[in-house]
Order: structure tokens, then C-alpha cells, then sequence
């Protein structure tokens, strides 16, 4: 079985969102067809698992992350 960063980040989900709360900073490299939406959507799920968000609130919670720069991507 292969693993994959978001079932990493799945694993630890709790730290993640701990280390999201105290103002980390995320940046995700590679594809972009696969693996950068999978990442992006896994951290969407964390988000709304582990701060107990709306998927809507979730989404708006990534997107106020990309306009401060603690959430960015280079993939291609």
C-alpha cells in the first residue's frame, strides 16, 4: 500500500490543527492534478473535523490562510 502526505496528515490531524491554531505556516509542492487537491481537501477536512467548522466555514478558513500567506502552493 503506497502513503500519501494526506494520509500523514491524517494521522495527525489534532497536531496539525494545534500547529494551524498557533499560526503555521503550510506550503505544498508538486502536482497539481493530484496530490496538491488532495492535500488541499484533506486540510479542508481537518479544519472542519478538528475545529468543529461548517465545510463552508472550513473553505473560508483555507482561503483567510491563503491571503495570509500561511497557506501556499507551487505545484505544476
Amino acid at each position: 500500500m503506497k502513503i500519501y502526505v494526506q494520509h500523514r496528515m491524517r494521522e495527525k490531524a489534532k497536531e496539525m490543527y494545534a500547529w494551524i491554531e498557533e499560526g503555521a505556516v503550510i506550503y505544498v509542492c508538486g502536482d497539481e492534478k493530484q496530490m496538491a487537491q488532495d492535500v488541499h481537501t484533506t486540510l479542508i477536512d481537518i479544519i472542519s473535523e478538528q475545529g468543529r467548522f461548517e465545510r463552508a466555514e472550513a473553505e473560508s478558513y483555507v482561503k483567510q490562510m491563503q491571503q495570509e500567506k500561511r497557506y501556499q502552493r507551487d505545484v505544476y
